[in-house]
């Protein structure tokens, strides 16, 4: 039946009515769309070859639908039956007239999109390519048919080009045979199609290629059309192939510099596709183009200006805000001229310039020198085009300053941000000339220009705002300002007025206010929600603290109230500017209450029904908190008791940003209005946060825990506290229990022990026993987790100076009775005494108790290494609370002890760090006494020992750095190895994120440490390579001036060498052993460092071929940083990884293909899973490059 309707169908597509050939052509397509459709051989022919007749069919859209027909048939008949329509394509193409070559031309496109195999592609391609190159060289071959045919050729090879290998060097010859032709059509398709062709040449056809193109472009008597021409297919080469066409550099550029520079004054073309070309092999070469940089950079600044038609005799440099009259006046010196093209010259000059900026991190205080005041005269430019581009380029510098200097705080003179901060007042005098246009664009760019200095430099403006404001007052205010440019206005509003102090607007708040506050009222909804976030901050500037520091804000409270309102209340409008509108309302509220008496029942009401909305809940919630912490004490009793009813209800919901938003109101609103709440209502409160207290999610717990301290806190109700301890008490004591408990809940759960004995509603017996119960193994969970036994320590500690002394002194009694018990059995219980004896030492002197710490260092003989170590801890902390009695013991007893010194080595460590944390003070002589025992030590043979001598060490060196830094660098050039290796990862201890004294001893020795990278001994130049990263992420910039020195002698530690690698015999087999692993993976660690925080002096293009690559392909322990680095790189420099992506294509590939052996354990199955993840985040990292779609990543996936 189905052949039936088909040959019915195939007779009417042979009619002489051109409606029946159309709805019979229809017809089949649908047919051969369907998934079913088998055709037999006989079918097939007389499918194709109807398809292919309709093709000429007089009736364009019957014609048309033919072409539709042949995707799928594609995919429906036989490879014999394609090849021999795409041999009748090409007899077309070549043979028939125009209006047919053009269907032929299209048809024969669509199967080469189609074509899904490699059997049938290699068949197709056999049999077109012959045709298509004797279409584009055969003799007598018209303009038209070489078009059509280097077209198809383009699409061959960007899908089969590595298909046809043994056709290359053919393919290649008839393409560069083509670039002199006399048709400007044929020469800019031949440069796509030997593009094309690129991606997939060898290395000696590429270098083939190349040559010759250069060859024509030193043939100085070519036509002009030809140079430009041959310097089109230099930078689609280029464009092409990326890093590969790096070692053609150099007989390239030079070419290419010399062109911009000696062409005829009216070539513009020329100079563009030079710079173009340029641009792209700052893109995709990056590491061999460094020696051309500066060179590319002046050229760039030259012709940046270019502009041989127009003389610019304006007076730069004078003070504009004095020529407000000229605002409407047409520029005496605007030009215009159609067949001037200079505008194209200066437009690749400036997106030249980005690649450099983007692709040359290390470059930016050169760029802030030579090239920032350039780009900031060129901001005159006259093509609006053009400007627009200055202005990118302007804001790429900015973007690659913020990106450079993240995170560091100092500023020195060489510093891009230092520099960036000198040039502002230019940058402020030519954006208010520009601001002073008529193009809306050109206004549009200047604000980005300037958000984006704000972004990067946010106190830059205070000197500069009053020069400002009119822009910003116009571009809101003016009848032919865009939606777009008044949002751009805003924005920067905002961000200016959030970053600068609030005494800078002072004087200019009518001014701002007014054009804000309209813009409050706009229709376009973007409009208005950036207008109310700009109130926002508005609102801070005006009144920044409640005492008043003699601005009077008066005039301002009702004109921003009512603009407000009138949003708040208008309930058809978009969410955000709901949002918005409830935010800013709490802001005034919070601000302003005192002013606005009569408007508070009205407006306090309306945001208590958006608490009732599920959309706006959630601002609304945070709105109150605003109100609640006000010091202004707003009067909030006609809504206060529904507030706090719809707040309970919210900690039973599911969503968890509202029920920690809602945690947060009722803790501010108890601390203000406490006393007008009554107990009920609490009660209810503390049964829901019970519900809230887990370790799954510590941060809510910490919330909960306390909220629950406030409602303790001077509330004499029994009830609350009863319902404390019956609601919350169980759940904080199953808390304390879990390993997962630290940082804020754990501070929180120590405040709500100290909180339950201040309030008196337990007992601190009763407490005591809970807490040191809860250590007790249960015969479910087995034992308690170490961590968990701190934290009920640290919580016992707190109960025990919560409840006074008297009974802090019968617990340390107490705990002391059950160290005194020599039963093996207690070995829990004697762990968790020592500990809390530790804790409550520390916060408190125990030397009234005679002879603890003999009982404590009796635990040392134990013969569990928990109780040693814990015993060791306890002796440090004990030390902290009394150093005079203390501390002369266990320096003592390290001298006198030499089985118990690993353990005392602890207890000095807990002292001084303890010591440098407090930032407190040894005396002199323990000073002296405590380094010639480090210094005694540092030789040991043990690893654990060194380590607690080197952090000893670097500690004290926190609290005297004087004494420390001359004798550990004295100790650099020890004969030991050990001794060496100990002081360097002393330094390594003694850098620290806060700024401390010990910086400016330690800056001008620290390349007696670091330079250890080169020693002789491995673990040497690991302790170098890790001191190197811990400055890197604590004080960059105390090691910039070494890292051009360093960072080579650090990329040679990524490197695999056979000399660290031995085998050891096991007998019956081999082991290899990699000593040099560990030092591998600490520098790939440290580049990790440095690329966030040094990143103006990283080169990454010489870092990632080859150093990445061979990481890549390293051991498990290397290739998981590596893939780290890898996705920080194609974040922040984009173009050095698109320039050697394919080579990274197959270490990634191996390692996502991997498979474990069959006997492995499940311990290597889930490394081995984890590291396929991993590459997979990398490979998800470059695929979110935002240059060019990357063809290798589908290679991968």
């Amino acid at each position: 039946m189905a052949n039936l309707a088909m040959t019915g169908i195939l007779e009417k597509m042979t009619g002489k009515d051109k409606d029946f050939r159309y709805m019979a052509t229809s017809d089949l397509l649908s047919e051969l769309n369907k998934e079913n459709f088998k055709a037999d051989g006989d079918l097939e022919i007389k499918l194709s070859n109807i398809i292919i007749q309709q093709l000429d069919d007089v009736a364009g859209d019957v014609s048309g639908l033919a072409v539709k027909c042949l995707a799928p048939l594609v995919k429906k008949v036989s490879e014999q039956r394609v090849v021999e329509m795409t041999n009748k394509l090409c007899e077309k193409l070549l043979k028939e007239k125009d209006q047919h070559r053009d269907i032929a031309s299209i048809a024969l496109k669509t199967i080469i999109a189609e074509i899904s195999t490699q059997s049938l592609a290699q068949s197709i391609l056999l049999s077109i390519l012959p045709q298509l190159i004797n279409g584009i060289t055969g003799p007598g071959m018209s303009q038209e048919i070489k078009c059509e045919s280097l077209d198809i050729l383009c699409d061959v090879l960007h899908k089969f080009g590595n298909l046809m290998a043994t056709d290359h060097e053919l393919l290649l010859g008839a393409l560069l045979s083509q670039l002199s032709s006399t048709q400007a059509g044929v020469r800019k398709k031949t440069v796509s199609c030997i593009a094309s062709l690129a991606s997939s040449l060898s290395d000696d056809l590429l270098a083939k290629a190349t040559v010759e193109v250069v060859q024509n472009l030193r043939n100085k008597s070519s036509k002009s059309e030809m140079t430009r021409t041959n310097i089109q297919m230099i930078g689609a080469l280029s464009r092409a192939v990326g890093y590969r066409f790096g070692p053609h550099l150099s007989d390239t550029v030079p070419v290419l510099i010399n062109y911009c520079t000696s062409a005829s004054e009216n070539d513009e073309e020329l100079r563009e596709y030079s710079l173009q070309a340029l641009e792209s092999f700052l893109l995709r070469c990056p590491r061999d183009i460094s020696s051309y940089c500066d060179e590319i950079l002046h050229l760039n600044l030259e012709y940046l200006s270019y502009d041989p038609n127009f003389t610019d005799n304006m007076e730069e440099d004078t003070d504009d805000e004095t020529h407000e009259e000229e605002e409407d006046d047409e520029s005496a010196t605007e030009y215009t001229d159609d067949e001037d093209v200079s505008w194209k010259v200066r437009r690749a000059a400036a997106k030249c310039l980005a690649a450099l900026i983007v692709s040359r991190p290390e470059m930016l205080s050169k760029l802030y020198e030579e090239a920032c005041p350039k780009l900031i005269d060129r901001f005159k430019e006259r093509e609006e085009n053009v400007k627009m581009d200055v202005f990118n380029t302007f804001i790429e510098l900015l973007q690659q300053t913020g990106n450079v200097t993240k995170g560091q705080i100092e500023i020195n003179e060489q510093s891009p941000r230092w520099l960036l901060k000198q040039e502002v007042p230019k940058i402020v005098r030519s954006i208010n000339r520009q601001l002073r246009e008529k193009s809306i664009k050109t206004k549009v760019g200047t604000f980005s220009v300037l958000k984006e200095l704000v972004v990067v430099l946010p106190d830059c403006l205070a000197d500069h705002i009053g020069s400002l404001i009119p822009g910003i007052e116009k571009a809101l205010s003016d009848k032919s300002s865009t939606s777009n440019l008044k949002i751009e206005a805003l924005i920067f509003a905002r961000l200016v007025l959030a970053s600068h102090s609030p005494s800078v607007f002072h004087p200019y708040i009518e001014a701002l206010s007014s054009p804000v506050l309209s813009a409050v009222g706009e229709r376009y909804y973007k409009v208005t929600a950036e207008a109310l976030r700009v109130c926002g901050e508005l609102v801070r500037v005006v009144r920044p603290n409640i005492e008043g520091d003699g601005f009077d804000f008066k005039p301002y409270v009702h004109p921003i109230y009512n603009a407000i309102m009138s949003r708040l209340t208008n309930q058809d409008q978009d969410q955000e500017v709901k949002e918005c509108a409830i935010s800013c309302m709490g802001l005034v509220v919070s601000t302003f209450g005192d002013n606005l008496d009569v408007e508070l029942p009205v407006c306090l009401p309306v945001l208590v029904d958006r608490m009732g909305n599920e959309i706006t809940r959630l601002t609304a919630v945070k709105a109150f908190a605003v109100i609640a912490a006000s010091p202004l004490k707003i009067d909030l009793s006609c809504v206060l008791e529904q507030v706090i009813a719809e707040l309970t209800a919210f900690l039973r919901k599911a969503n968890r940003p509202l029920r920690q938003a809602t945690l947060g109101t009722l803790n501010s609103l108890i601390v203000a209005y406490g006393d007008k709440i009554g107990s009920s209502a609490y009660e209810v409160i503390i049964v829901e946060l019970a519900t809230l207290i887990s370790d799954s999610d510590l941060h809510m717990t910490a919330l909960a825990l306390e909220l629950c301290c406030t409602l303790m806190a001077d509330r004499s109700s029994p009830v609350v506290g009863l319902a404390v301890r019956n609601k919350v008490l169980p759940q904080a004591l199953t808390l304390i229990k879990s390993s997962l408990l630290q940082g804020q809940a754990l501070l929180a759960l120590q405040n709500f022990f100290a909180s339950l004995v201040y309030s008196a509603n337990t007992s601190f017996d009763t407490l005591l026993d809970s807490l040191l119960s809860s250590a007790k193994p249960s015969p479910q969970s087995g034992g308690v987790a170490k961590q968990a036994l701190y934290s009920i320590a640290q919580c016992v500690a707190v109960l025990c100076l919560a409840a006074g002394d008297q009974q802090c002194s019968s617990t340390v009694n107490m705990l002391t009775e059950i160290l005194k018990d020599d039963s093996s059995t207690n070995s829990a219980k004697q762990h968790l005494a020592l500990l809390c004896l530790g804790e409550i030492g520390r916060r408190k002197d125990l030397s009234s108790h005679d002879h603890i710490e003999n009982i404590v260092i009796e635990s040392f003989q134990s013969p569990f290494e928990e109780i040693k170590s814990a015993a060791s801890y306890a002796l440090g902390n004990i030390a902290v609370g009394n150093l005079l009695k203390y501390l002369p013991f266990i320096l003592d007893q390290i001298d006198n002890q030499q089985k118990k010194q690993y353990l005392l080595l602890h207890s000095l460590k807990e002292v001084i760090v303890r010591q440098s944390v407090d930032k407190a003070e040894f005396q002199d002589s323990s000073v002296e006494k405590i380094l010639n025992l480090l210094f005694n030590h540092c030789e040991s043979e043990e690893e654990g020992v060194r380590n607690v001598v080197a952090e000893c060490l670097g500690k004290i060196a926190l609290i005297e750095p004087a004494k420390l830094v001359p004798a550990l660098k004295v100790r650099t050039t020890s004969p030991a190895a050990f001794t060496r290796a100990t002081v360097v990862i002393a330094v390594k201890y003694s850098v620290v994120e806060r700024p401390e004294k010990i910086d400016e001893i330690l800056y001008p020795e620290i390349s007696s440490f670091l330079m250890l990278i080169k020693d002789d001994d491995r673990h040497v130049r690991r302790a170098a390579v890790l001191a190197l990263s811990t400055f890197a992420h604590n004080k960059p910039n105390l090691i910039k001036g070494l890292l051009p020195e360093l960072l080579p002698l650090l990329y040679d530690q990524t490197v695999i060498k056979k000399e660290l690698i031995r085998t050891v015999d096991l007998g019956p087999f081999k082991h290899i052993v990699d000593d040099g692993l560990e030092l591998r993976k600490a520098a790939f660690e440290c580049v990790d460092t440095l690329l966030d925080s040094c990143l103006d002096q990283v080169n990454p293009s010489s870092f990632i071929v080859p150093y990445l690559r061979s990481g890549l392909d390293d051991h498990y322990d290397v290739k998981m940083p590596c893939h780290l680095i890898l996705s920080k790189l194609a974040d922040k420099c984009p173009s050095a990884v698109l320039a050697v992506l394919d080579s990274l294509v197959d270490p990634l590939q191996k390692t996502i293909n991997f498979k474990p052996k069959q006997d492995a354990v499940k311990q290597e199955v889930d490394r081995n899973e984890d590291m396929i993840r991993s590459a997979l985040r990398a490979i998800a990292s470059l695929h979110r490059i935002r240059f060019h779609p990357l063809p290798f990543i589908y290679v991968l996936m």
